[in-house]
């Protein structure tokens, strides 16, 4: 009677991360930065959309412009979490203190029922609606949970006719 050894299994490397006190300290952003993002910011600094409007074209946020509304779209499955980045992206652009609907519930509040979005619509709009912003719900439906953003220049003329798609 022969013994065969069995073939070593192949295991992924595990690596340990070594933790030294203080090193998260090291890496924070300085205090003063993250009270600006928290508030909204009032200074326009660099990558702020409401302060410095992009041309028409492409944005390095991922986006599109063109010129009078900033377009942007987003999914991450859920629309809790979809929502939560919405409003983590607003701080960063500087519309802190544009009101918007306090979580995801809420938002769904602004959804028209689907047999009378013709007739209830007010501004042309499935969703939430109030200058400079809008989240709207995507149509047709795509990816699960996405939500559009929409970003209107409001330095720019005849801004609230744009406003209304007027």
């Amino acid at each position: 009677m022969a013994y065969y050894a069995k073939p070593a299994l192949r295991r992924r490397p595990v690596f340990i991360a070594e933790y030294k006190e203080g090193a998260d300290k090291e890496r924070e952003s300085p205090p003063e930065a993250n009270a600006a993002v928290a508030t909204g910011g009032s200074e326009g600094g660099p990558g702020k959309l409401r302060y410095a409007f992009p041309p028409p074209g492409p944005v390095a946020e991922g986006g599109a412009s063109d010129g009078y509304c900033f377009r942007i779209q987003f999914a991450a499955g859920r629309l809790e979490r979809t929502y939560e980045l919405i409003v983590a992206f607003l701080r960063e652009q500087g519309y802190a203190q544009v009101p918007i609907p306090a979580d995801a519930n809420e938002l769904r509040r602004f959804r028209l029922p689907p047999k009378l979005r013709h007739q209830l619509s007010l501004f042309g709009e499935d969703g939430y609606v109030h200058n400079p912003v809008k989240i709207l719900f995507p149509k047709p439906a795509g990816s699960r949970g996405a939500l559009v953003l929409e970003l209107y220049d409001e330095a720019a003329r005849g801004h609230l006719l744009k406003f209304h798609r007027r």
